[in-house]
């Protein structure tokens, strides 16, 4: 699959010590499993001369004191708290050569963030998703950007998940209703 440079970002998401560290509260082998072929994506795309967007997952503390319904901590406990070294990129990902780093607070990096609008300033059309996790800050993200009209490429052996089965539902999920499933070697920027 052949993609122009100019028109396409690789959207790399929440690949952070909290989930992809053996020691974050969050840890799952199979985030940890996808940094190298990740690097090796950004490495062609960047050479390339594609867009790079890392998301980071930032939590405030009091986030969640006040809400009804969605509250994270609840359902996975404390994690990527603002400012911690969970909240950070692994170090093996040169996110200091991104081209934009969205800060999210939700499983969907384009909910109140400048995500869209960034990207369509750039003419940006193809969004390549890698990251973790496949069945939720993925998977949440990939339909966002199809509802808005972006072309969601997600990269199935460069996304992590906590289980087998999480991975596959989600890409199945998201090929069926809003996107694509490619392999990393098939993509080619050009």
């Amino acid at each position: 699959m052949q993609l122009e440079p100019d028109t396409t970002a690789v959207v790399v998401v929440d690949m952070q010590n909290g989930f992809c560290h053996p020691d974050g509260s969050l840890y799952a082998p199979g985030s940890e499993a996808v940094i190298e072929p990740i690097a090796e994506l950004v490495e062609r795309a960047q050479d390339a001369g594609a867009t790079i967007v890392y998301t980071r997952d930032v939590h405030p503390p009091e986030q969640f004191e006040d809400t009804h319904y969605y509250d994270e901590f609840d359902r996975w406990g404390e994690h990527v708290l603002e400012g911690s070294w969970e909240a950070e990129i692994v170090e093996e990902l040169p996110d200091e050569e991104a081209d934009l780093i969205v800060e999210k607070h939700t499983y969907d990096a384009f909910h109140e963030t400048e995500l869209e609008g960034w990207l369509n300033a750039r003419g940006i059309k193809n969004l390549v998703l890698c990251g973790t996790l496949a069945n939720v800050c993925v998977l949440h993200t990939a339909g966002s950007a199809g509802l808005r009209d972006f072309r969601p490429l997600l990269v199935h052996d460069c996304i992590g998940a906590i289980e087998d089965d999480h991975h596959e539902y989600a890409l199945e999920h998201a090929d069926f209703l809003f996107g694509e499933v490619v392999e990393s070697d098939d993509l080619e920027f050009v």
